[in-house]
């Protein structure tokens, strides 16, 4: 495939962390199939990568937002000057040119930075920063099903607000915790479980959905009918975009200023608390204010109440609770095995 890679528009730097780490993934839309003619083979190669850009968007703006915040907004029309200018490159999946036409399938990454001012001009609520890593558990009601559910899901998805590699192993059930989840989950870098138990027969599919952390299990919801196996694995992702958007969506600009102690057992231990704090949407302007081998003293402004907060880092792996001298994080995974 013929890549052209967008330059990294985040920094870290040592007194602080962005809250928005790297959302390049979030940012590009992939298999946009394009069709076009025109009296020149470069005319029609042009008209294809307008038309990808101007689809990308749409399928873009609707993946980072909510329908009842776009509704409120009266909708974000997207013609081929605003998709263009949004775009930061066309990669080429795959095509065939020739007689003045185009066919393809093309990616297109966009530009965070313009994505989020235009929605901020608008008024548009968005979230761009992804759900932890999960290791999905494909469920069915027998072996044969279940391995056909494994496959159509493929070892993993990235370009979606909940990014998920998929389960190789075997014996998991729908009642599986997290003590069960987590060696697994730990040697693929996933932070929760999901547990996608597929249900129906041809041309009616359902999957049941369950999020599995180190506080229990949650039932997201299970999807409306689908087709396909294809059809059904879009239907999960948009259930668990639609529950991630509501859980994390801040639809205001106040901020309240916060201190935690930071405790840790290890310096990797520490880089992956402090990863988690970096990439919560709630959390920003981060600073170190001190720190020592198990534990350090950060600064940050937080949207919303401390539960929605607390909520998220539990997502992220990371325990938030109260002492005598105030908020202290810990691994979460750490104080459930101490338990």
């Amino acid at each position: 495939m013929i890549r052209i890679f967008l330059a990294s528009l985040f920094v870290a730097i040592a007194s602080g962390f962005s809250a928005h780490a790297d959302t390049r993934d979030v940012y590009t839309v992939s298999n946009i199939d394009v069709n076009e003619v025109a009296d020149s083979l470069i005319q029609a190669r042009e008209k294809a990568m307008g038309a990808a850009r101007t689809k990308g968007a749409r399928i873009l703006i609707d993946r980072i937002t909510l329908p009842e915040d776009l509704i409120a907004a009266g909708g974000v029309p997207v013609d081929y000057a605003l998709a263009n200018r949004l775009s930061a490159a066309v990669d080429v999946q795959e095509e065939t040119a020739g007689a003045g036409r185009y066919r393809g399938t093309l990616a297109v990454v966009y530009n965070p930075r313009m994505v989020r001012a235009h929605l901020d001009s608008l008024g548009v609520p968005y979230v761009d920063t992804q759900a932890p890593m999960a290791l999905l558990v494909p469920l069915a009601s027998n072996d044969v099903q279940e391995y056909a559910w494994r496959e159509t899901l493929g070892s993993s998805r990235s370009e979606t607000l909940s990014p998920y590699k998929t389960s190789s192993g075997g014996g998991y059930t729908q009642f599986s915790d997290w003590m069960a989840l987590s060696p697994e989950a730990s040697a693929l870098g996933a932070r929760r479980g999901i547990l996608a138990e597929l249900s129906g027969s041809e041309n009616a599919w359902r999957v049941t959905v369950s999020v599995v952390t180190t506080a229990g299990t949650e039932t997201i919801g299970t999807t409306p009918y689908a087709q396909t196996m294809d059809g059904a694995v879009d239907a999960m992702l948009k259930l668990l975009d639609e529950n991630w958007k509501r859980n994390s969506v801040i639809r205001s600009g106040e901020r309240t200023a916060a201190e935690a102690s930071v405790r840790y057992t290890s310096l990797a231990e520490w880089n992956t608390l402090r990863g988690a704090l970096a990439r919560s949407p709630f959390i920003s302007d981060l600073k170190i204010e001190a720190i020592a081998r198990d534990g350090a003293l950060v600064d940050f402004s937080y949207a919303g109440d401390p539960p929605r907060l607390q909520n998220d880092l539990l997502q992220r792996g990371v325990s938030l609770s109260q002492d005598e001298h105030g908020w202290v994080l810990r691994s979460a995974v750490s104080a459930s095995a101490g338990q």
